[in-house]
């Protein structure tokens, strides 16, 4: 049973006691504030344990996408021919998959946070939602090496970032957004039904061909935009080549529709991860 804290002073020595739970939409959020430091730690801990005893250490953050970048250019550049924007295909398929990495590392982590942390969670109290928090996080690092190697790809094709380069962090945070509503549905679905874990793989698959990582927007059917729009990544993929790239910025009909979405999963993942909470010490 999770608990509420209730901070009181007694002659100015901070008081903690524990108490049911008495809100179900009280989300504790002070209290995610004052655990900042835990937060901090539980990422460090995540990029360390990534890197222990690996031969190429962060070489790891630039060696997946630029794999994948040359599978999708043999593929879809050379022999499908997918256009690419007037750009070069593995520019704009790196460009693609820097967010998406970002995303999908982000809910593969997150989503298995809870059941991966389950000592933890049965011996200490602190604000559950940390732990999704941090694994969302931490992919950053592989985020941030793998962008300094895309601005090396662009100098090599003598490429320089447009102006809409100042839009860039808002982009990224719709892809933390994006990832950490996911991952809350699914982390506290996952301590109860471990499928979760054997079925993100999945997921995270086919969202990746239901966004345009691969393939420009463009070539999507204009009957099938709006549907199209309500992937959050359609947004933050469209918006990272714009901002590094050129050329038309995103449309309002596509990223209104993304933030409305992120904001009812991210409302309501909170709600249902505060409510599944209370049973976590017991079921995990």
């Amino acid at each position: 049973m999770t608990t509420k804290t209730e901070r009181q002073t007694h002659d100015d020595v901070p008081l903690i006691r524990f108490g049911p739970e008495q809100s179900l939409f009280d989300l504790e959020l002070g209290d995610l504030w004052r655990q900042r430091e835990l937060l901090y730690f539980l990422v460090l801990r995540d990029i360390k344990i990534r890197y222990k005893q690996t031969a190429l250490g962060i070489g790891w953050a630039i060696l997946q996408p630029f794999l994948t970048m040359v599978i999708f250019t043999a593929i879809f550049g050379v022999f499908v021919k997918v256009p690419s924007n007037g750009q070069p295909y593995p520019i704009f398929a790196y460009t693609a998959l820097l967010p998406w990495n970002l995303f999908a590392q982000g809910v593969a982590r997150g989503s298995t946070g809870l059941v991966d942390n389950a000592q933890l969670i049965t011996k200490v109290f602190f604000p559950r939602l940390i732990l999704p928090l941090a694994a969302v996080i931490a992919p950053a690092v592989d985020f941030v090496i793998a962008f300094v190697f895309l601005l090396g790809m662009m100098a090599w094709y003598r490429l320089a970032p447009t102006v809409g380069l100042l839009w860039l962090p808002a982009f990224v945070l719709l892809a933390l957004l994006t990832a950490l509503a996911v991952s809350l549905w699914l982390a506290a679905i996952n301590v109860r039904y471990r499928d979760v874990r054997h079925a993100i793989p999945f997921l995270l698959q086919f969202w990746m061909y239901a966004s345009p990582v691969a393939y420009p927007l463009s070539i999507v059917p204009e009957r099938w935009r709006g549907l199209y729009s309500l992937n959050p990544m359609v947004a933050v993929i469209e918006g990272f080549r714009w901002a590094l790239l050129g050329g038309a910025p995103p449309a309002p009909g596509l990223v209104a529709p993304a933030l409305v979405l992120v904001a009812l999963l991210l409302g309501g993942g909170l709600l249902f991860f505060k409510r599944m909470e209370r049973t976590f010490a017991d079921v995990i």
